[in-house]
């Protein structure tokens, strides 16, 4: 039997018998250089994010000069093999970027997205000369990416996408707009989902990605949307009316987008587990430090049976989850996650972490419900992740399928 700890410390402590959740050195999929790695990127984001993150918020985006600081310390692109222009790290390397960016609760910078979603896919279905092109400025941050999948129509069901590209001698013209997409506003280069075969057998055999870059005629952004949470991450509407597109700019093969897009979503959906475990454990112990200061009946709140017995619960289900992600992580690296898996963790991860932010700001009283106590940010901040990377519903539909399909 393989040795799943052979590049780690057997001595390192699991989350459950650590002093907190978030301690550094601590987990047996990483190793000493993780740790180190962790270090810098936990120094990045408290320096670099926490002290500008309430002005983002108000902006509705963070700023260019973060991306581009993001970019010199090495923490974008860090999954992508150097020869292709990025840095050559580890999966889990790459999942230390995810939690330490939850861990300061600080859910502005749309890092993940860009480099663990769009990268990818440049990367293992684009030209060289896209790939030249695009990832060295990717993973510098002078290029901000993001992917146009949802439309007013179309959300988690893929299937119904309208937006269409109509071939016009080399090159192809765009229609159709998209909403709800993450790095939207800022973007200077979209992967857009569209139909190319009206005429396919079925709508999946028919689909196409293209590489839209900001500037081209036709491409409009719209306002960045107004959410209950994710404040400082912009999140806008895009629109295109006749863009012309190159042959240049077609994404890997013609009608072999669907296909693509399902070989991709298992990471996808693994690091929004892995991020809302990370959450779950920022928010365990922003609580526990809350209710051994807050005082009521003479003694802190600690000293409860009711509130000890919450935090026995949550910290019990969160180890829980953390050991099932660990594991998912541990998959991925070696290139074995099967989407019905990387569905369960999306979906067990983010609904823990909705009651986890629902019953710690309970926890706080009062106090949990003002905008002010880092708990309320990330109890809005939460309900987004059952939505997006395909909804809970449709997670429950992938796995049931893989129960009941005849083998």
């Amino acid at each position: 039997m393989q040795d799943l700890d052979s590049h780690a410390s057997p001595s390192r402590l699991e989350t459950s018998n650590a002093k907190t959740m978030m301690d550094i050195g601590t987990r047996r999929i990483f190793n000493e250089d993780h740790d180190i790695f962790r270090q810098s990127v936990r120094r990045f984001f408290q320096e670099e994010v926490v002290p500008h993150h309430k002005e983002w918020e108000k902006a509705g985006q963070v700023s260019r000069e973060l991306w581009e600081k993001a970019g010199e310390q090495g923490l974008l692109g860090v999954m992508i093999p150097e020869e292709h222009g990025g840095i050559g790290g580890d999966v889990f390397s790459a999942a230390i970027t995810w939690e330490e960016q939850m861990y300061c609760n600080c859910t502005g910078p749309g890092f993940t997205l860009h480099s663990d979603v769009v990268m990818p896919y440049i990367v293992n279905y684009g030209s060289k000369e896209q790939v030249e092109r695009f990832i060295p400025n990717m993973t510098a941050g002078k290029c901000i990416t993001a992917i146009a999948m949802t439309e007013p129509g179309a959300g988690s069901d893929l299937q119904g996408v309208r937006t269409y590209a109509k071939k016009d001698g080399n090159d192809w013209i765009l229609n159709g707009n998209k909403v709800f997409i993450s790095n939207g506003w800022m973007a200077d280069l979209v992967v857009v989902v569209t139909v190319t075969n009206r005429e396919a057998k079925t709508a999946a055999h028919g689909i196409s990605l293209f590489l839209v870059e900001d500037g081209m005629k036709g491409f409009q952004k719209g306002r960045k949307l107004d959410k209950i949470g994710l404040k400082a991450q912009d999140t806008a509407e895009l629109f295109f009316k006749d863009v012309r597109l190159p042959a240049s700019a077609l994404l890997g093969e013609l009608n072999k987008g669907f296909y693509y897009l399902m070989n991709e979503l298992p990471q996808e959906r693994l690091l929004i587990a892995d991020m809302a475990i990370a959450s779950c454990e920022f928010m365990f112990e922003e609580t526990r430090n809350y209710v051994l200061q807050r005082k009521a009946f003479g003694k802190t709140i600690s000293h409860l049976q009711t509130v000890q017995h919450k935090l026995a619960e949550l910290k019990t289900e969160i180890c829980v989850g953390r050991t099932f992600v660990d594991n998912c992580l541990q998959l991925l690296s070696e290139k074995r996650l099967d989407p019905s898996t990387a569905s369960m963790a999306k979906f067990w991860a983010s609904e823990l972490q909705n009651k986890v932010a629902s019953q710690c700001l309970q926890l706080h009283g009062g106090w949990g419900y003002m905008w002010e106590y880092p708990i309320a940010k990330a109890f809005v901040d939460s309900r987004v992740q059952p939505i997006y990377g395909g909804t809970n519903e449709i997670m429950k539909e992938l796995i049931a399928r893989s129960i009941v399909s005849q083998k």
